[in-house]
Parts: structure tokens; sequence; C-alpha cells
């Protein structure tokens, strides 16, 4: 019987879950949630890489993006490469100047290009109760020690796949010498054309045939078939489609990486006993173990570490953390002298939502049309006007001339919603970017664990062209989805559809709504999926019937399953979160978790919330003048934060208190960052800095 590691020396092979591990414990055995075949390759750090695809620091720092031979049908390592270029700058600034170089990339710390031999192995699992295929891979590095042995979890930032953290946690693990384990978290790619029934292997590739593949919606052929007749050339995406709350689960895909990548370890390290079995040598209590990554893979590991009942994770460093906490309104959060805020801990489907509806007025507001950067840029402004005299036709906002609506559609999501001034400046970006009406979308779907054929508010996903009229994907898109798609469209040529559009079907940013024969964002459609989060009609202010009543309360439940506990069950833990944030409102996610987390744990919490001045969510967009100028890489924070908790479990040193900690913007893209702008973390910041907990309050300097 061969081993994982004999099966896998040279090149990248196949073995059945069984063929390699039929022990016992002491044995090391294949987890029975690990499904199908181990995808398993040896990279040497010459031709081709763990960290990036054989691009080196300055491949990834080019803006030449990797090619295919043949753009129809790409090979699986030139998929591998796009998607670890395309994932690796989405969440990183590599533009000159803004740190990569400098303060992170894979040169940093590791000299010439950075590449990093070791081997790569690749699975599907499941978990309890559903068939959903979910994506987890180990990466090895060749500096791994199991002496010295550590491992750190990075499942994907957003709906991203497999490859989601290769350039946040991934980057900071395999410069450490670690094990990284990640997981797509039943998101990812995971496109499934219903035209053509093509959907992506675990490589990337494409089938039409009856095998194992990242996801297919639940139609079969004549059901298909009847779909496609109604509503061609659509698509149908994992993270919305799949019929399962996959966020329920994150946590139990994170320890299940966990487990996975201890597996791997073993196969490798594990002793030979001459009978085909290998002893575990490397285990929980002798390997550091972090959760890690950024966004919802923030948010995941968190998770994971409240469902931690085995002692798989040591400690916890996460950045901006899409985490819900659970509602407790015993506790307020207080900025300043500002007022005490009592409503917050809405959730993601909530403020989202809201954003959706509100935002595209709020735009053109005085206080932001003109000092937002590239909102001009961004958005259509005339649109902008559309939908502010649409949501003052059905009483939803005041004013008489559009500056006043506009204002107070601004007024509304600061003062309704709980969004900080602070993001005001980024928010019409995001709103460009379709951000907020892309996870409505989605997350709603999710939620509510609909399928593609129910197209929630009238929304489906499909390419579009003149007019935003739907059309065919082009072969070489399609091809290349699994490298650039964000899991989560409108991405890669793949759209938001308005099918309830005045006339026809059409791409939701350029939509006309029935009720307004305007172009306002497919406004009636946003409507909806924000009646459908709060549990009433937002128009008229009545409760849902029939079908959408039903529907808004399955969407609840799956918000109640997502909901975090605050318990962190005494694990050192580190978030760090820009104050800026425009996609994560800080006060329904870090900042209340810590005062449920100050709740739930008191005197035992060893978690530490750092909020950074100056940085928001999504560093890429640093690379752009306007806003370079105006704020610091949030990216090396959070490489902060894992050197502080790696200190404490390693060397015992002491997390330092919470805090706000104050960065200098550099004031013009073409002013390198230096030390002077990225202002550490402090081992003791003034009183006047500190974030505590008090009085049933947690209170946050200006």
């Amino acid at each position: 019987m061969k081993t994982l590691l004999q099966c896998t020396l040279i090149g990248a092979v196949t073995l059945t879950a069984t063929a390699c591990n039929e022990s016992k414990s002491p044995f090391n055995k294949l987890p029975d949630f690990v499904q199908g075949d181990i995808y398993s390759t040896q990279y040497d750090g010459v031709t081709n890489d763990l960290l990036t695809g054989g691009l080196g620091a300055s491949g990834l720092g080019s803006a030449t993006v990797p090619a295919f031979d043949d753009p129809i049908n790409p090979t699986p390592e030139e998929l591998r490469t796009l998607a670890i270029y395309n994932n690796y700058r989405a969440l990183v600034d590599t533009v000159p100047g803004g740190g990569y170089g400098n303060f992170f990339g894979p040169q940093v710390g590791s000299g010439g290009e950075g590449l990093i031999p070791g081997e790569e192995h690749l699975a599907y699992m499941t978990v309890k109760g559903s068939n959903v295929p979910v994506t987890v891979m180990v990466q090895v590095p060749d500096s791994f020690d199991p002496k010295q042995a550590c491992m750190v979890t990075a499942p994907s930032s957003g709906s991203r796949g497999i490859y989601g953290a290769i350039g946040t946690a991934g980057e900071w693990g395999l410069k450490k010498g670690c094990a990284v384990v990640y997981t797509d978290k039943g998101t990812g790619t995971g496109s499934h054309n219903l035209a053509t029934n093509a959907a992506q292997r675990i490589d990337g590739t494409l089938t039409q045939a009856d095998e194992p593949v990242q996801f297919r919606a639940n139609l079969d052929d004549q059901a298909r078939a009847d779909f496609d007749a109604a509503w061609p050339d659509r698509f149908a995406y994992k993270h919305a489609h799949s019929r399962v709350n996959p966020e329920a689960d994150w946590g139990q895909h994170v320890l299940q990486s966990i487990e996975f990548g201890f597996y791997v370890l073993n196969e490798k390290f594990g002793q030979e006993t001459g009978n085909g079995r290998r002893v575990v040598k490397v285990k929980p209590k002798n390997t550091l173990v972090i959760a890690s990554s950024v966004s919802n893979g923030g948010g995941a590991s968190v998770r994971a570490a409240e469902q931690d009942d085995r002692g798989l994770i040591d400690g916890v460093a996460v950045s901006e953390p899409n985490v819900n906490p659970q509602v407790d309104t015993s506790f307020t959060i207080r900025q300043g002298n500002g007022s005490a805020l009592a409503g917050h801990s809405r959730s993601l489907l909530d403020y989202t939502t809201a954003l959706a509806v509100y935002q595209g007025c709020a735009n053109i507001a005085p206080e932001v049309r003109d000092v937002a950067p590239l909102n001009a840029t961004f958005n259509n402004f005339t649109i902008a006007e559309n939908i502010c005299n649409s949501l003052a036709n059905k009483g939803l906002v005041a004013g008489a001339t559009t500056d006043d609506r506009a204002s107070d559609a601004l007024r509304i999501l600061e003062e309704e919603v709980g969004i900080q001034p602070e993001q005001n400046l980024l928010a019409p970006v995001h709103f460009g970017l379709a951000v907020a009406q892309s996870i409505s979308m989605t997350y709603a779907n999710a939620y509510g664990e609909a399928g593609v054929e129910d197209r929630l508010c009238g929304i489906s996903l499909a390419a579009t062209g003149a007019g935003g009229a739907v059309t065919p994907l082009s072969a070489a898109q399609e091809a290349a989805l699994f490298s650039a798609s964000n899991g989560i469209p409108p991405s890669a040529g793949v759209n938001l559809v308005y099918d309830g559009a005045e006339g026809q079907p059409t791409n939701l940013a350029v939509s006309a709504s029935p009720s307004t024969s305007q172009q306002d964002y497919g406004l009636d459609a946003l409507l909806c999926l924000r009646s459908l989060a709060v549990g009433t009609d937002v128009v008229t202010g009545t409760a849902l019937s029939g079908d959408a009543a039903e529907l808004s309360e399955r969407i609840d439940g799956g918000i109640e399953q997502v909901r975090a506990t605050g318990n962190l069950r005494g694990k050192p833990t580190v978030f760090v979160t820009g104050r800026a944030d425009a996609i994560l409102p800080i006060n329904h996610t870090s900042r209340p978790y810590f005062g449920l987390n100050q709740r739930v744990e008191g005197n035992r919490s060893k978690l530490r919330y750092y909020e950074i001045l100056n940085a928001h969510h999504l560093d890429v967009l640093n690379g752009f003048p306007g806003i370079a100028d105006r704020y610091v890489p949030l990216h090396h924070y959070f490489f902060q934060a894992l050197d502080l908790v790696w200190a404490n479990l390693a060397d015992k040193q002491a997390l330092p208190p919470s805090q706000v900690v104050r960065t200098v913007p550099r004031g013009d893209i073409a002013t390198p960052l230096s030390t002077a702008n990225l202002t550490p973390i402090a081992v003791n910041p003034d009183v006047g800095d500190r974030i505590v907990f008090s009085n049933d309050q947690v209170q946050i300097p200006d």
C-alpha cells in the first residue's frame, strides 16, 4: 500500500481517498469528510512554486497578465498561475510606492523573487448534512520543520476560490515555514453554464460530462433545458445557488481543513511502520496553529475558533473579519464624545441591502459628490439622480431637490443604518463596483437556500452586451472563469441581470424599473431584496405575505445560523480593522464583536482589537490616485497581527492592549509609503488611544 507521499513525489497525480489509507488510531487516517480523489503536486521553487505560481514577486507586481497558449483550452497549470495572479492582486496593492516589495510581498524577508518550493494537495470535502463539494487545499513548504511544526489557516476572502487567501494568510504562513490550509468555504468560482451544462473541475478546467465538479445546479436535464428555453444563457453560481447556506458551516470548513492538514503532514512526516501505515507524529499538541485570513475568510476562522472543542486552534489573527455578532442590546458603542449607538450588530444582509438601495443616490449628495475619490469615474450621475427621484416618489427619501434627496439618503445610511462617516468617501467606489448589489443578491439566495430557478427578486446571472441585453459568454471568458472570477458576479464577464426590467432582461446597472420607467439601477429589484432582508415591504411598510413572507422567514433563519457567539474559548486573538471600511461597517462587525466577547468571556478574554485610522477594506484601491493619497495598507497591520499572535504563542510575549492606531497618509501617490506613515501597534498605547469596555459600553477614541 502506498502512502500519500509515495503517491505524489513527482508531478500531479490522482489517488482515491481510500487507496492510501486504511489505518486506525494511533495510525494516520484520511478523514471521512474527504470525498473522491486527492490531487497533489510537487513544486521545485524554480519553474513553479506554492506562493507565486512561478511568476515570482516581479511577475505578481507586473501589469502584464499571464496568458494562455490556447485561450479556449487552458491547461490546469496555466489556470492555477492566473488564479494566483488575480487573487493576489485583488487583495494586495502591488503598485510601486504602496508598500509592495518594502513592507510586504513574496520577496520581503526572502530575497530574490520569493518563490517557495513545496507540495500542494487538493481535494473535495463535505460537511454533515450536505453533499455540496467544498474545496480544501494544503500547502507544505520545503522549509516546514516537523520538530517546530506550525500551521496557518487561509480560508478564502469574499466568495473567492481556493487561492483566495494566497496573498494574505498564505504568504505569511509559507514564508514562516508553516503548512497552510485553505478552503473555499463552499463558495468559490463554481459556475455552471445552464445552456451548455459546462462546469469546472477542481483544477479549473471545464467539462460537460457527469463527473465531479465544483458545482452544478440541482436541476435534471429536462428542468435545465426548460429553464434555458425561458431564460437563455444564464449561469448558476455555487455561493448563491447551491441550495445550502454555506456560511453556516464556514467554521466547520476551517476546522476540517486543519484536520486534512494534519493528515497530509503525517503522511509525509509520520513514522513508517513497514506495512504501509504511518504513526501520527505531528499533532495539535505539538503544532502551533493560527486561524487567520481576511474578510469572509477572517470571519470563518473566528467561527472555527468559537466551535473548536478539540483544541485544534491555538490563536487567531484576522483582518476586517466578516462576523455577524449575536445581538446583545445590553451594551452600546460610543466613539469619542459622540452619541451612544444601541442599534449595532445589524446583519450583513440588513446593512448591505440598505447600501444597495440608498448609496446610489447618496453618491451625489453635496457632502460627498465632488470629494469622494473616483466617484464620477465609477458612477453615472444621471442614473444616480434617477435613483434619488425614484426613492423620493416612493416616499423613501425627503427633499424638494436632488441635492436634498441625496443628502437625506446619506443621512439614512449614517443615522438609521449606523454607517460611519469615514466610510462615505469610499462607498461610492464600492457602489460603482456593485459590491453591495452583488452581496445582497448572493446572500439573500444563500440564506434562503434558493435555487437558480427561483430567480430571487427577478435577478439572474449572465453575460450582457449592447444596451445591457443578455448575450452568451465568450468561450475564452468562460474558459478563464476559474482564474478570473471572484465567485460573486458581476465578475469576469458575468453580470447581474434584472429579468423584470422594463423592456427586456437587462444588466441591473443600466436597467429601468417597471414601477418608475427610469434607469434607476433596477431599484425595484433592490427594494425587493431589502424587503426580504427586513421582513416588511419597505415601500408600503406592510408585512410581507405568501411566498415572500415564507422566503423572508427562511432568510432570517439563515442569518441566525451564522451569528457569532463571541466565545473564543480563551484563545489569544487579534482583530485589525480599518475605520474607513465601506464594505463591512465596523459598528456591525468588529466593534460589537469586541463588546460581545467582553460580555461572554469577561476577564478571561484574550481578544485585542486594533482599529486602524486611514485604512479600509480593499487595499487594491490604494493603487489609484485620490485613494492612495488618503489611505495606508491594512495588509501591513494584518501581518503585524500575525506576528503578535505568533510572539504570544511561541515566545509568551503579551498582546498589546486594544487601541486606535493613528496612521499618517502619504498625501500623494507619487510619494512612496514609508515607516513614517505606518504607525506601529503600540506595546503601551496612550490612555487616549485605548479601546476599552466599561460601564456596558465599547468606548472608541476619536
